[in-house]
């Protein structure tokens, strides 16, 4: 790759965690529609558009930087009061989110179309006229505040705004006192922040016009807290601060006879210094001038007073329900994804690639700690290499000469220490390109708000287990088969808000999606509480269109015909829409997830909805296999997938229904001969070996015909002609430098769970 390429690939993966985190901040805020928004979450959003800004703008790309500006602005006058936070405002920054995806995947792939350009102006123009500036009240609440002139005068505008709002809130309001000694004041000022945070707001930040002694520095921090006075002062204890109550006169609207808040005398606190992680430091405040007037710029410097923890991204676990419940009669105001907004829904423009749950970059993010395990690992592998290479030339100098036990023995030892240090470093790397699956979670749950609007439906989308990990190829294979269901879901799945009442459900559908660690593998599961699918309705269409026969579908189960769906070409929509109803959905998602070795199940009850099963294994990359031969031919079985073996004798088989099963211990285990499912000649034996494979709760005997033992293997995919084979998921190579074919587990099992329906 040329500088021009890995300076573009950099861009790509730098703005796609920006616009990660900025949609994580933008699903919080969506949350809390109704509630007043926590500041923390605006100053986020308002630095994640300003790094995309200065970002793009570096590596000339100028179509981003300029809406990445646009949204700044609309941003900067949000968080300084001068617009209110309502649905339009919020649905333009998530709609202004879509489209700067959509420029950074024109961007990776160096295109510009037109359409897109024509709605990024349209957008912007959006911005700049959007909405009317809050009500401005006759009196300034910051003129009630007792404070010192030359301690306003420092104030940035932002915070002379969010003063404003603790005042008019009747917020109390502190100075707190704070000394440090030089040599550890950022330390002890980080500490400080992180004990107030949990306790108020943290206003400003600033120097103290009384002397912190003569090898020390104070500050003044302004502070706004709904505790009592008392409680703060006890949280306080142990740190090098004093508590000063300011005073706030009554407003002039207030009733008469209301008295001012006394100052109250200072609260001398214990004076040991604070001992902070000296890993944990934070950028230090400029001195800053006093402002030139109110629609001076506010650079990005003025989002917030210093503090350390307001760098970290809010971590979406689950998308909650936040505002307290409404009465039955109102849950039709509540808005988007949790509900509906009343205003329309501007033209969204022409489909592009990027609307995809893919991430456009393949980079991995890694721990320095990680990197130093692996490093040390490495260490200690060229330590056994160089005695290896001792040990090979003291065998080659010795030629001829029957070589001792201890060298053997030395040997021994060294071939262990190799075997552990290699099990390290492959665990290591598998531990690096793991992902949490809530990366894409966050990503679908803006999807799930614009179709609910698109459609006219109230939705609750309910998140959980975001933090089960998964390998980072997976995550991305993933994102599209998740999003097609959930488009069913909300489409097929959910009804009307009318057709729910009258059916005595609540007015809001909800649609969930969890993830669950279970051994080497991962169960997640995408449910609704909709109208459930007709099984009735499907065999009828099924047998319509010729999917079936008579007799196969009187043999069917429940099970079967719920099945049904995802057979190539089978749709219940009654008409097409931009969402589905084309017939082309659901089999591809069962292909791509058994490409990722997985297996999908679905289970529905009339009238109280749906869900999808999807079990998959951790990672693709390095497995252990089970060696076994069929017919002189080598396969390699995924561990992870073998439940156990059994040693079985041709009588012990039986058929039932056309159909080879075995007995095991009371339960019937539908068999499969392997060299059946791919054409190879069968050789009679006295006794076979069966390989019980499961993944979820399906279960599966493979005959082979021996084990050749277990090995750790690199499985690389197939490509050309072989990519499609059924039951194959790619190869890999042996200690003997064979190579041979990896099994798809979840294939095989889907092939033998409907293998009688064609022998009907």
């Amino acid at each position: 790759m040329n500088s021009a390429g890995k300076a573009l690939a950099e861009f790509v993966a730098e703005g796609t965690e920006i616009l990660e985190s900025l949609g994580k901040e933008l699903l919080v805020l969506d949350q809390q529609r109704g509630v007043e928004p926590e500041p923390d979450i605006i100053n986020g959003i308002f630095r994640a558009a300003h790094s995309l800004k200065g970002l793009a703008a570096l590596f000339g790309q100028e179509r981003i930087a300029r809406l990445a500006h646009q949204s700044e602005d609309l941003l900067d006058r949000l968080r300084l009061g001068r617009l209110s936070l309502d649905d339009q405002v919020l649905d333009l920054l998530i709609e202004s989110l879509d489209v700067l995806q959509a420029l950074l995947a024109e961007a990776a792939r160096e295109e510009s179309s037109d359409a897109l350009n024509e709605r990024v102006k349209a957008l912007g123009e959006r911005l700049a006229n959007l909405g009317t500036a809050s009500a401005t009240a006759d009196e300034d609440p910051l003129d009630r505040l007792e404070l010192d002139p030359q301690v306003r005068s420092v104030f940035t505008e932002y915070e002379e705004h969010r003063l404003r709002e603790n005042v008019r809130r009747g917020v109390a309001l502190y100075r707190i006192r704070a000394a440090f000694d030089l040599s550890d004041f950022d330390t002890g000022l980080t500490e400080l922040n992180v004990r107030l945070k949990p306790l108020g707001e943290v206003v400003s930040t600033l120097p103290s016009s009384e002397p912190g002694g003569l090898s020390g520095i104070a500050f003044d921090l302004i502070f706004g807290s709904r505790v009592s006075e008392a409680e703060l002062a006890a949280k306080l204890q142990g740190t090098p601060a004093q508590l000063f109550a300011l005073s706030v006169r009554p407003s002039a609207a207030a009733p008469a006879g209301l008295a001012p808040q006394a100052p109250a005398a200072p609260l001398p606190l214990a004076l040991p210094p604070v001992e902070a992680p000296a890993a944990k430091k934070t950028t230090r405040r400029k001195p800053r001038a006093p402002k030139t007037g109110a629609g001076s710029s506010t650079p990005a410097e003025d989002v917030a007073p210093a503090d350390a923890a307001l760098v970290k991204t809010t971590a979406l676990r689950a998308v909650e329900p936040v505002a307290p419940p409404l009465p039955a009669s109102d849950t039709s105001s509540l808005p988007a994804v949790r509900t509906l907004t009343e205003e329309p829904v501007a033209p969204r423009g022409p489909k592009t690639e990027s609307e995809s749950a893919r991430s456009l970059t393949q980079t991995v993010r890694v721990d320095i700690s990680r990197l130093d395990a692996l490093m040390n690992t490495v260490g200690e592998l060229l330590l056994i290499k160089a005695n290896l290479q001792r040990m090979a030339e003291s065998a080659r100098v010795d030629a001829g000469v029957t070589l001792s036990k201890m060298w053997g023995q030395d040997l021994s030892r060294e071939t262990r220490q190799l075997e552990r240090k290699l099990d390290a470093l492959q665990e290591g790397l598998l531990e690096a390109r793991m992902v949490p699956v809530g990366q894409v979670f966050d990503r679908l749950a803006r999807l799930v708000r614009r179709i609910a609007r698109e459609v006219g439906k109230e939705i609750d989308f309910i998140i959980g287990g975001g933090d089960v990990e998964l390998d980072k190829l997976i995550v991305e294979e993933l994102s599209d088969p998740l999003m097609h269901i959930i488009r069913n879901a909300i489409d097929h799945g959910a009804e009307s808000p009318e057709a729910r009442l009258a059916a005595g459900k609540s007015r809001r559908a909800r649609v969930s999606l969890q993830a669950e660690q279970k051994g080497n593998h991962v169960l997640i599961k995408v449910s609704d509480d909709g109208a459930g699918i007709d099984e009735v309705g499907v065999r009828e269409l099924a047998l319509r269109k010729g999917l079936i026969t008579e007799a196969q579908a009187r043999e069917m189960s429940r099970r079967e015909l719920l099945n049904l769906i995802f057979l190539p070409g089978f749709s219940t929509a009654r008409s097409v829409s931009e969402l589905s109803g084309r017939g082309v959905g659901l089999d591809v998602v069962k292909n791509n997830i058994g490409n990722l070795s997985g297996i999908i199940d679905v289970w529905s009850e009339r009238g109280q909805g749906t869900a999808f099963h999807i079990t998959l294994p951790v990672t693709l990359a390095i497995i252990r296999a089970l060696v076994v031969g069929v017919s002189g031919r080598t396969y390699a079985v995924p561990l992870n997938s073998v439940l156990e073996i059994l040693s079985v004798k041709p009588a012990e088989i039986r058929t039932v229904e056309r159909r080879e099963v075995l007995d095991l211990r009371g339960t019937t285990l539908p068999l499969m001969r392997l060299a059946r499912v791919f054409n190879h000649p069968e050789r009679p034996a006295d006794r076979y070996f069966v390989v019980v494979a499961g993944l979820a709760q399906e279960r599966l005997g493979i005959a082979v015909d021996e084990l050749q033992g277990q090995q750790d293997i690199v499985v690389k995919s197939l490509g050309g002609r072989l990519q499609g084979v059924r039951g194959i998921s790619g190869a890999a190579d042996l200690a003997n430098r064979r190579t041979v074919l990896v099994l798809d587990v979840g294939a095989l099992l889907e092939e033998g769970m409907s293998s009688e329906r064609r022998r009907a």
